[in-house]
C-alpha cells in the first residue's frame, strides 16, 4: 500500500458502500498530535499501570535507556479511535462500533513530549444487510523516528441508518 502523500489529508465518503471502493488504499493521514506527560499520568491512573517508566522522570533519567518517561503501549493503541475520526469520514451511517483487533505490535517506545500521527489503510471490507465489517491498518508514526510506535489491524462495524 503506497502512501499518497506526506501531508495530512482526510478521505470523505457518502456511504458505507462507497468506502469499499478504497479497499487496498490509504484512507488518510492525520495531523501531528502531542503525547504529553499529563496524558500518560491520567492513563496510568485510570488503568492502574503505575510502572515507573511511565511516571518517574528522575528515575528514567538515571535508569531508562530512553532517559525520559514513555507512554504506555496501550495508551498509544487507544489513540486508534481518534486517528480513525481524523483520517476518514463516512456520511449517512447510523454508527461505528469497535469490533476488535487482529494484530498489534508496539514497534517503538513513545517518549513523553513526542508527536504522533496516524496513517490508515483499508485492508478488508465485508458488507452485510445491516452495514459492513471492515479491517483497517493503523500505523502510529512518531515524528523524527523511522520506526512507528504501533502497527495495528483494527476491526470495526458500521451500521446503516
Amino acid at each position: 500500500m503506497e502512501s499518497k502523500t506526506d501531508k495530512a489529508y482526510k478521505s470523505k465518503f457518502n456511504s458505507i458502500s462507497e468506502l469499499e471502493n478504497s479497499l487496498g488504499k490509504e484512507l488518510g493521514l492525520t495531523e501531528w498530535f502531542e503525547i504529553t506527560q499529563e496524558k500518560i499520568n491520567v492513563f496510568a491512573e485510570v488503568t492502574e499501570d503505575l510502572q515507573w517508566i511511565h511516571l518517574d522522570i528522575d528515575r528514567c533519567i538515571k535508569e531508562s535507556p530512553y532517559k525520559t518517561t514513555i507512554a504506555h503501549g496501550f495508551l498509544m493503541l487507544s489513540m486508534c479511535s481518534k486517528l480513525m475520526y481524523e483520517s476518514y469520514e463516512v456520511n449517512n451511517i447510523g454508527m461505528f462500533i469497535n469490533y476488535g483487533l487482529d494484530k498489534v505490535r508496539f514497534t517503538n517506545a513513545t517518549p513523553a513530549g513526542s508527536f504522533y500521527r496516524g496513517r490508515l489503510s483499508l485492508l478488508e471490507f465485508n458488507s452485510n444487510p445491516s452495514g459492513a465489517k471492515f479491517k483497517l491498518k493503523v500505523i502510529i508514526e512518531l515524528k523524527g523516528q523511522e520506526k512507528p510506535a504501533c502497527i495495528a489491524e483494527f476491526l470495526a462495524l458500521a451500521y446503516n441508518k
